[in-house]
């Protein structure tokens, strides 16, 4: 049946019936004003509702999201005003100037849900500074960025600088297999955040939560250069681009050449779409635009800065250590805490036995055997 005509809905409405016979003509207007006052009132305490309830949920995620700064606020001459206290780029500046060293250096490390809970990989990172040599008083300077609310709610259990990263739309809490998507997204969208924390001025020093520290790195560090990067491999020479980068642990001065480094290095992620950003980084580690914005590059020796890739062997020179070549969550924590279990046993020896004790680590062959079992798995999957 064809649509009928436009005009053809419309019902003309017969004068009689414009209203009922009888009524008065006043009548009708004192009705239709008491509806209008009727209607303005049920809405304004509508908005009145609506408000109260916002405000309601505005206070509590203010209370619990600033919780970690109310030392530093106390300290603030003058009241902040609600869209100050709102501002997440004046929550970021706060954190990491109370965390930040003289020179406006700053430790940093980021968490989700998963790397939270208690007894997991945050806490065994922060027991790492607790029980190192001369790395305690750091603590003071490190600054966890939570991917997640859960992870911030624990942070701020447990540390007193914690900022909340969020990211709209993406639920960073689970765990993040190596080179999942949402891994990638994890890693790139932290990248990201430490291009802003250049911006700000301040230095850092990023660590993955898997590194355990266990020595004071900074007399390791080279003098005068903007970017140190940790390895997986290191081929004996700190300036050879043949060094294997690990992007878990690195050293970077806040510089016009720093920041256009993070920006190459950020866009660069889609010129080689699926892949980390440690492995663009060393893409692009040869790239002639490197030379052209005159960045120095140096790469620290797993001697000093070492991992289950390749170990730092002796334990009188060790700074930190990576869980790297692990493969899943509950994995690393194993591997981590028998390597703290490592660390103290050494402490506890006196000072003519630790010169002698160079090798320690049990955990050496745990990452081989931890390959195994993935590549076991992997079998399974392929014959199902």
């Amino acid at each position: 049946m064809a649509r009928p005509a436009r005009k053809a809905l419309v019902v003309s409405t017969p004068p009689s019936a414009a209203r009922p016979r009888g009524l008065p003509r006043h009548a009708l207007r004192i009705s239709a004003a008491a509806l209008f006052v009727t209607t303005l009132v049920a809405l304004s305490f509508a908005v009145m509702y609506r408000a109260a309830v916002s405000r309601s949920l505005g206070a509590d995620w203010r209370w619990d999201s600033l919780s970690s700064f109310a030392a530093f606020e106390e300290e603030e001459d003058g009241a902040q005003g609600d869209d100050d206290l709102d501002s997440e780029d004046l929550k970021l500046e706060r954190v990491l100037k109370k965390a930040s060293m003289g020179d406006k250096t700053v430790i940093l490390t980021t968490l989700n849900a998963a790397w939270a809970f208690p007894g997991s990989v945050i806490d065994l990172f922060i027991e790492s500074f607790r029980s190192g040599v001369r790395t305690n008083p750091l603590l003071k300077h490190l600054v966890i960025v939570a991917f997640d609310w859960k992870a911030y709610k624990q942070c701020v259990k447990i540390h007193p600088y914690c900022f909340a990263l969020g990211t709209e739309g993406v639920d960073f809490s689970e765990e993040k297999r190596f080179l999942t998507s949402g891994y990638l997204e994890m890693m790139w969208r932290r990248l990201d955040f430490l291009r802003v924390v250049l911006e700000k001025g301040y230095n850092f020093i990023f660590s993955d939560a898997d590194i355990m520290w266990f020595r004071n790195p900074f007399p390791h560090f080279y003098p005068g250069v903007d970017f140190q990067i940790a390895c997986d491999h290191y081929v004996g020479n700190a300036t050879d681009l043949r060094n294997i980068a690990n992007g878990g642990f690195s050293y970077v001065k806040s510089n016009e050449r720093s920041i256009d480094f993070y920006s190459f290095w950020y866009s660069s992620r889609l010129r080689y779409p699926g892949y980390h950003d440690q492995d663009v980084f060393n893409a692009i580690k040869h790239d002639p635009y490197i030379v052209d914005i005159g960045l120095t590059i140096k790469f620290l020796s797993t001697n000093y800065f070492g991992g289950f890739c390749e170990p730092s062997r002796d334990l009188n020179k060790v700074c930190t250590m990576h869980a790297n070549c692990c493969i899943g969550l509950r994995s690393k924590i194993h591997d981590l805490r028998i390597m703290m279990e490592d660390w103290r046993s050494y402490l506890s020896l006196p000072p003519n036995l630790k010169r002698l004790r160079t090798s320690a680590w049990r955990s050496f062959i745990l990452p081989r055997i931890n390959m195994l079992r993935v590549k076991k798995r992997k079998r399974r999957e392929a014959v199902r």
